[in-house]
């Protein structure tokens, strides 16, 4: 999707971030500032915080789990219906820049005006959550701090978007 259509994709296309955890860093939250701002250009972007549970270190399995359902009931309370959901997960699928933006060009032509990405808490997402999505991505078999992943997620968001646009970015 180039030029015109890009421009008709942003009066549509409603990007939510939804993520468990505040941001604490204040250079997390400039970054995150900027894109926002910078998307603001692209898309209707909202960003949802849902309250993280305490994680006891060497904690029992069944304990992380209670904590990733309470987490993961938090995060699907603020997806809604009609959204794309897509969920990071490291066994998620990964793409390239392009194919994430192809990705979101290809939802906005099948008429899925609202992407919900979802990035779970130091844990990760719960099973019904992963249920729920309709895409699993993966930016890496690493693991990221989710305050950093949602930095990232931005950038490649807003990254995604200058393509559609056919607009230069750095490579």
């Amino acid at each position: 999707m180039k030029g015109d259509a890009a421009v008709t994709l942003r009066r549509f296309m409603r990007i939510s971030v939804l993520t468990v955890g505040k941001i604490k860093e204040k250079y997390f939250t400039s970054a995150i500032a900027e894109y926002s701002k910078r998307l603001g250009r692209y898309c209707r972007l909202e960003i949802v915080e849902v309250q993280d549970e305490k994680t006891p270190d060497k904690a029992p399995e069944a304990v992380n789990q209670q904590i990733k359902d309470k987490e993961g009931e938090r995060l699907l309370s603020c997806i809604r219906e009609d959204a794309y959901v897509i969920a990071l997960a490291i066994q998620g699928k990964e793409l390239s820049s392009e194919k994430l933006a192809e990705k979101i060009s290809q939802l906005a032509l099948n008429g899925k005006s609202h992407i919900a990405f979802v990035i779970g808490g130091s844990l990760g997402l719960s099973d019904a959550v992963l249920k729920r999505a309709d895409y699993q991505l993966s930016f890496s078999p690493m693991t990221f701090p989710h305050q950093l992943m949602r930095v990232i997620l931005l950038e490649q968001i807003y990254r995604a978007f200058k393509i559609n646009a056919g607009e230069p970015y750095h490579k």
